[in-house]
Order: C-alpha cells, then structure tokens, then sequence
C-alpha cells in the first residue's frame, strides 16, 4: 500500500512528519511520497534516518507549478499505482490528530465506495466547508461552503483513503480535490465520511502549531506515556529525542519538544515551545509559547517568548529580549525585540 503526503514545509521536529510516517508504517504502507514543490534534496535528506529506521521507502514527486491539492496525485500517478489495486491513503501534512489509519482501512472496505474522508466536529461550523452526511452509513450527500445557516457541524480532516480509479477523475493541472474531485464522487453516491475520533488541529500557523503540539502530548499522556520524558526536572507532557543533552539545574515543561541533537545548557526554563533539531541553548535562557528553528543558538540569560520564531540557523546574543519577533534563517541577533516584529 502507498500513500502520498501533500506538504508544504515538513521539517517541523519529531512531531511531523514522524509520527504520521510511523503511523502509515504500522499499519502496512510501504511507500511514502511527499508532494512537494521546492528543495526536494534537503527534505530526503532529513528524512533519510526516518526511512532507514523504519524501513519504509521515502521518495518526492516534486511540483514545477503549484497544482492545487488533487493535481499532485495525477503526477505522481505511477508511484501510486500497483498491479494490486489496493487503495492509497492521502494526507494533508498540516494536521495533527490520532492517525485512526486501521480503523479508516475497515470502514473503506466495509462500504464499498470509491473513497473516503476523514471528518471532524467543530463548535463554529461557519467558518469551514461542512460535509453533509448521512450519519448511520456515513455517505456524502454535499459540500457547503462557510454556510450562513447550520447544515452540519463536520469538516474535512485532511485524511483521505481513495481507490486507484479516483485518479482517473484528475488531470495534470491545478486543481482542488476538495471543490473539484469530492463533490463529483459525492453526486455519484460514491464518497463516504467517517467521523475522526480524538483531536484534531490543523497546525499551519505557528500559533496553532503550540497548540497541536499540546494536544499531541496528551495523546501520547493517555496512549504512549512511556514516550514522554521524566525527571524531576521535567514538568507535564515534555518530548525529549534520545540524542539530546539537558543540563544540570533545568526545568522543562510543560508541553516542549526538543528535537536530535539538541544541547540545554544548565538552568534553562522551556515552557510551551518546540525546540528543533541542532539547538543550543545558552546557561539560564528562558524560552515560553515560541519555536525554535534548527541549528539555531540562543544565548545566556535571553529570555524569548510570546511567539517568537526563529527560522533555521538565527543566532540570539547574551542578554537578549524576544517579544514575539519572527527572525528569518541565518541572522544574528545582537538586541532586543521588544514588539512584535519580522526581522529579514
């Protein structure tokens, strides 16, 4: 079984694209391929230990235009179908939930359609595009778009399981499987919804990524716990990479992720961040509700907060004050950021 991850950028730690891969990997995908549309050399490099420790074969299907969200399919076309005419799974890289992939494989064989989408429930269904449904059989009856009175409260989840003869309903060009392909399976009685069970977060801005992060930790709380680390320095949901150093004298948590290679000099406060692969953290810095991109160095007794990002390899001197900056790859900070502000 294949499966065809449509993503934008995917080097955001151990949280994604891992733990997705490692979900597809448990439950028999053998292939995964990125849809992408830049740099494909730097994502198979990162994701080269993935593939090797999971022995599931990693590949790109790079785009030379934006082609939209079903377009990627007809170009990878050839890496999706076999002579098995399994189904393949398509996943939107900017989610976050349980990855309910066994359970989506019985209900795709237990209806017989020709595809099936992952839905979750929202509190203001005004904002999305809801899926209508029956909801004893889960077949699609529409599509609504931020509808101004209720018809649902439902919305695509980003996770989709399609038989191989979806693709010939797509051509090389750009176009939108949500607007274009699904409601024309739908109008054939062919496309059916089954109801995400657990959390759901679609984590494409920073701010919502934090969030996806904790919801993510408590998934893991309540199904993996042995995957969060422990210690007295350690405090709620943290996930540490094995190949990390923490100092004597820290206090982590809650909800941080620190990513391979990274080194957590002594006295330093994390508290609601990401902290990517290759870090240093500098004696007694201070990091709360921001990320913290790869290779990246923050200095002693800086303090960062309020949704700072760093891009990969931004270097924060000693003494510095972050207040929500969002700093470009491959700069030096040498003075406060007292307001929020992009620093190219």
């Amino acid at each position: 079984m294949d499966c065809l991850c449509s993503s934008g950028i995917i080097r955001f730690t151990k949280m994604r694209p891992r733990n997705t891969i490692e979900a597809l990997k448990a439950i028999g995908v053998t292939e995964v391929v990125l849809a992408i549309n830049y740099q494909p050399e730097v994502m198979l490099n990162f994701l080269k230990e993935f593939e090797q420790k999971l022995g599931i074969k990693i590949t790109c299907s790079q785009e030379t235009e934006p082609l939209g969200t079903a377009g990627p399919l007809a170009l990878a076309r050839d890496k999706l179908i076999d002579d098995s005419g399994e189904p393949f799974f398509v996943l939107n890289s900017d989610v976050i939930n349980e990855y309910p992939l066994k359970e989506m494989m019985e209900f795709h064989k237990s209806h017989g359609g020709e595809a099936s989408i992952m839905v979750t429930k929202v509190d203001e269904p005004s904002k999305y595009g809801v899926v209508v449904m029956d909801d004893t059989s889960g077949k699609v009856e529409k599509f609504v778009e931020k509808p101004k009175i209720f018809v649902g409260n439902k919305i695509n989840a980003g996770i989709y399981l399609l038989n191989p003869s979806v693709l010939d309903r797509i051509e090389l060009k750009p176009t939108s499987i949500e607007k274009e392909v699904f409601p024309k399976i739908a109008a054939e009685k062919q496309l059916y919804a089954m109801v995400l069970p657990g959390f759901w977060m679609d984590i494409g801005q920073p701010k919502d990524y934090i969030t996806g992060l904790r919801l993510y930790l408590d998934s893991l709380r309540k199904k993996s716990s042995f995957k969060l680390a422990k210690g007295s320095h350690i405090l709620g949901n943290v996930l540490v990479d094995e190949s990390a150093v923490i100092g004597e004298g820290c206090l982590i948590g809650p909800d941080v992720a620190i990513g391979p290679g990274c080194e957590i000099e002594p006295g330093v406060r994390l508290s609601h961040c990401t902290v990517m692969r290759g870090v240093r953290i500098k004696k007694h810095a201070c990091i709360s509700c921001s990320i913290i991109g790869w290779h990246s160095t923050v200095g002693r007794w800086t303090r960062i907060e309020n949704m700072t990002i760093l891009g990969e390899d931004v270097h924060i001197g000693d003494e510095v004050y972050s207040n929500g900056g969002v700093v470009l790859p491959h700069k030096e900070i040498k003075s406060s950021i007292l307001k929020p502000e992009i620093v190219m």
